[in-house]
């Protein structure tokens, strides 16, 4: 069921109570968790948070609390029956926030143990409970009904009917019973693959909880910048159309403005100290205020694909728009901040007036930028960058709980090393994956098997430690994809999604992801169904635990049969 009332059938019924936290591995659901938890804070709710990275993590969490009776999932457990997968005692309430659609049926016409947060969004199409649900207690056995029935229709039959009749009567009556079942059976069947052959996303958590924290009047600007971390995540890395994108920073925007620190009362200018988010045109170069803008134009997959930098001819070009910036190559190589201030503040007018002539017409977009103090201004997608390199690090000495956890203190102003040591560690990130493609698009790694192109990542090669994540491998393909069809001749290719694999561990296992083509203006995948009936009719060892449905482990050696089995399905 859903609970459109956030503060009287959610936030209340927490207060005062212990309760379990399940939050899923992704930024916005770390944003989302935040927020909640700072919430939480004012009203001194006991609580127990456990990261969780799939349904084994989810099931493994909840059995190790039996005691706790109020369960709030994060980004986890919508699109799953948590019911089924959980097994909890009657008494326990779950409160479901997940970004991930389709939402499971039996989650949304639960009678009240399962809660899910908000209102369903116009476009999810969840098929009505009486199309789904029946109650039928007809007996589907054979030979016709009991005999209280043939008791009955002989009484109604009158004494003239012979026996025959009687029975062939309820014959009939039964094969008509037993074919309106399995016509209702079959068209409950189509329903349910027509509502959850695509998996995609909806809402930002973090913007569902800021909402609560909006009507609760407890809101704020960190809070407002969690909330839209978490919305610009799910632009980064395609989980969202850009219009959904557009329209949830519009709504984000009306709160910017009413949080906006007041006007310096003296001429010291004092509150200029004072957090401040805008709402303003960018460029879409990644970290380029905490790098050199040569790097940032090299290594941001939108500049990198438009000049084609994996060539000789896109280098050129790179210097060529640098000349015309009027950019001499010593102040592009050092630090955006360090460069001369007249060309800093004119490079964003420098690049909007060459645009056109480079093919760079979508450079500026518009975004959010976080300014506090004098020296401190983060682009929001500079803090998805950095809270993702800092939460799927390839470094070892790290659990993922306490990665998960360092992610979260990049968020906090506090922790201002936090977040710089997470940008630095996300240039390292941007740049093996420019390296990656370009080294995949020279060995000719990108296939096109007919339906999709994919691209394998060998176990042993150069830089390939941080594709064993699947935000990165994600980040990865759609890279790849983009470039593919900045270079294919073939014109099908904007049409094509791409699968994505990469070796997990030493074991034999390997990471296969699939993202859907860039020529949909909604960004939905299909893979989830077709790797479930890909693995099935080749038998493939897979584990399909993730709550993506589009990201799937898979051992290695059943790797070419299952992508021949998914070319001869989606063909």
């Amino acid at each position: 069921m859903y609970v459109e009332d956030l503060k009287k059938d959610f936030y209340n019924v927490l207060v005062g109570k212990r309760i379990l936290l399940l939050v899923n591995y992704d930024i916005d659901a770390i944003c989302a968790c935040k927020i909640l938890l700072h919430l939480l804070h004012f009203e001194h709710v006991l609580y127990t948070l456990v990261p969780v990275q799939g349904l084994k993590d989810m099931q493994d969490a909840f059995d190790a609390n039996p005691e706790v009776k109020l369960v709030v999932l994060v980004n986890c457990g919508g699109t799953v029956d948590v019911v089924e997968a959980l097994q909890p005692a009657e008494d326990v309430v779950l409160f479901v926030a997940d970004s991930h659609r389709p939402t499971d049926v039996c989650n949304v016409y639960s009678s009240g143990q399962v809660r899910l947060l908000g209102r369903p969004e116009d476009d999810e199409g969840v098929p009505s409970f009486e199309d789904l649900f029946r109650d039928d207690d007809d007996d589907d056995g054979g030979g016709g009904g009991g005999s209280g029935e043939e008791e009955e229709a002989g009484e109604e039959g009158g004494a003239g009917e012979s026996r025959a009749n009687k029975r062939l009567r309820l014959d009939e009556q039964a094969l008509m019973r037993r074919r309106a079942r399995r016509l209702w059976a079959e068209q409950r069947n189509k329903l349910l693959f027509d509502y959850s052959q695509f998996s995609y996303y909806g809402r930002s958590s973090a913007a569902l909880l800021f909402e609560l924290a909006w009507k609760l009047s407890k809101d704020s600007t960190d809070l407002l910048w969690w909330a839209v971390v978490g919305v610009t995540e799910q632009a980064v890395l395609g989980k969202v159309e850009n219009q959904r994108y557009v329209l949830a920073t519009g709504e984000l925007q009306n709160h910017a403005s009413r949080l906006a620190p007041p006007p310096p009362e003296d001429e010291e200018g004092r509150a200029g100290t004072a957090a401040r988010i805008t709402y303003d045109r960018d460029l879409r170069l990644a970290l380029y205020r905490h790098w050199t803008v040569e790097a940032s134009l090299r290594h941001s997959w939108y500049t990198a694909c438009k000049l084609r930098m994996w060539t000789l001819r896109g280098e050129k070009r790179l210097f060529e728009l640098l000349a015309e910036m009027g950019l001499p190559l010593a102040q592009s190589r050092q630090k955006f901040r360090a460069m001369d201030l007249n060309l800093r503040q004119e490079f964003r007018g420098a690049v909007e007036k060459l645009a056109d002539k480079y093919g760079l017409e979508d450079i500026v977009h518009v975004t959010f930028t976080l300014q506090y103090g004098f020296g401190n201004c983060y682009c929001a997608s500079d803090v998805v960058y950095a809270m993702l390199a800092v939460l799927e690090s390839p470094a070892k000495d790290r659990s993922g709980c306490e990665r998960f956890m360092a992610a979260m203190d990049c968020l906090s102003r506090a922790r201002k090393d936090l977040l710089d040591e997470g940008i630095e560690q996300a240039k390292q990130l941007l740049v093996c994956v420019s390296k990656q493609v370009q080294s995949v698009l020279g060995a000719r790694q990108v296939v096109c098997a007919g339906p999709f192109v994919y691209v394998v990542l060998q176990e042993g090669a150069a830089d390939v430690r941080p594709f064993s994540r699947p935000h990165c491998l994600a980040l990865l393909a759609r890279f790849v994809l983009r470039a593919y069809v900045a270079t294919s001749r073939n014109r099908r290719a904007p049409a094509l999604p791409i699968v994505a694999s990469a070796p997990l561990d030493a074991e034999g296992t390997c990471l296969v992801l699939g993202a859907p083509p860039l020529a949909e203006d909604s960004p939905r995948s299909f893979f989830g169904k077709a790797f479930e009936q890909a693995a099935v009719e080749t038998r493939s060892r897979v584990s399909l635990d993730y709550f993506d449905t589009s990201v799937i482990q898979l051992k290695v050696e059943d790797r070419p049969k299952f992508f021949d089995a998914l070319t001869t399905l989606l063909a």
